[in-house]
């Protein structure tokens, strides 16, 4: 059976973005919900942040096009005085529209016109191939149901490997061979969660310039010295969620942190952000060299504050220890003791950890303090002995 393509309205999108950014549900839960898949919800979220300065600051888009309106003006008064102004305007909205994806030039075209201008005519004018108009794409609903199961299989038994998945489909009636398991469960972007091999939450951009390990052999005496950040994963009922922190090295106190239904820039700038705003700036800021942490607003962000950019060595995850250390911690005395069927009910456990880590919890590398004391106290020292230097310049 044949399905049209359904196109999704712009308050639709950002209706079910929004919902996204609340982050009270998985994408998968949202995507269950609004009948749509999760790349999708991906790929709207990202297109709404990247737009978001235009609805804002209108004034500015129109100033950063000036220019080219002038310029554009410019033409059109040349041209009108040899071919006329019909003909400018004719070759300019040609143009636009032949830059249009083809959903929006699928939607121009209006058969019901064709006694005024023929569908041909238009498919022409728009650049676009006629057969288009009559193509429905097919949903092959047993490839379909098979990656539904995939799925299924992930999340019940996420250690599993490609093969012991085959293994369980075939007992649950599916017939394929091991090669498209292993194909179809790369399309997914699943791969095997083993508490020897955590999954990555981290993938490089090779375009994106990377930065040397500075800590190594540094001697860490006061808090604001070093901070570093990482993300993890934690599972829910629906799917998975991603928690991002920021630590300080010297009194190992958790300055921020966040959850999010998705693992892009906009969960490390966001405890990026609340970090610098709340506890000042360190000297030193460490990261892997995953892609969101390599990304141009996350490195800019970091130079235009004067801080000294870090970054783990390929494959070493003890060069960043000390977030690692705390991942542990929270997994083994919070998270994993308690099975969590939405977002915010995790948001408001780990709120409660935070607080009892910070502020009530004893920690072994620190002579048994607590982290925030530890923390407040070298920062006094800090301010003292910077006064101190001030009046001996003076």
């Amino acid at each position: 059976m044949s399905r049209k393509r359904t196109i999704y309205s712009a308050e639709f999108k950002t209706k079910v973005v929004l919902e996204v950014l609340r982050n009270e549900d998985t994408l998968n839960t949202i995507a269950s919900k609004n009948n749509i898949t999760p790349k999708n919800l991906h790929n709207w979220k990202k297109i709404f942040l990247e737009n978001a300065e235009i609805a804002m600051e209108p004034l500015k888009v129109v100033r950063e096009y000036k220019d080219e309106i002038i310029q554009l003006k410019a033409k059109n008064d040349e041209y009108a005085k040899t071919v006329g102004q019909l003909t400018v305007e004719y070759n300019w909205m040609q143009g636009k529209l032949k830059s249009l994806d083809l959903s929006s030039k699928k939607q121009i075209i209006d058969k019901s016109k064709h006694k005024i201008i023929s569908v041909v005519k238009q498919c022409k004018l728009l650049d676009y191939n006629r057969s288009n108009l009559f193509y429905v794409p097919m949903v092959n609903l047993v490839k379909q149901s098979i990656k539904d199961a995939i799925v299924n299989i992930f999340e019940d038994i996420p250690c599993y490997g490609y093969m012991k998945v085959h293994q369980e489909l075939l007992e649950r009636g599916h017939i394929l061979c091991i090669n498209t398991v292993r194909e179809y469960r790369k399309q997914l972007g699943l791969r095997a969660v083993l508490a020897v091999r955590p999954p990555n939450t981290s993938w490089a951009n090779k375009e994106h310039p990377k930065h040397s390990y500075k800590i190594r052999g540094l001697d860490i005496v006061r808090a604001n010295q070093v901070w570093s950040t990482d993300i993890t994963y934690i599972k829910i009922k629906d799917g998975m969620v991603y928690m991002a922190a920021i630590i300080d090295w010297y009194s190992k106190a958790i300055l921020s942190w966040r959850i999010s239904n998705t693992m892009d820039t906009d969960l490390v700038m966001g405890v990026l952000n609340v970090a610098l705003s709340k506890y000042g700036k360190p000297e030193i800021f460490n990261t892997d060299q995953g892609s969101q942490y390599t990304s141009y607003i996350h490195t800019q962000t970091l130079k235009y504050n004067g801080i000294i950019i870090s970054m783990d060595g390929k494959g070493r995850a003890t060069d960043n220890i000390c977030i690692e250390r705390f991942w542990r911690s929270a997994k083994v005395e919070k998270i994993y003791l308690n099975e969590y069927f939405k977002i915010s009910t995790l948001k408001n456990d780990l709120a409660d950890y935070m607080e009892f880590y910070n502020y009530r919890r004893f920690h072994e590398t620190l002579d048994y303090k607590k982290q925030m004391n530890v923390y407040y106290e070298s920062i006094k020292i800090n301010d003292e002995n910077y006064s101190k230097s001030d009046e001996i310049v003076a």
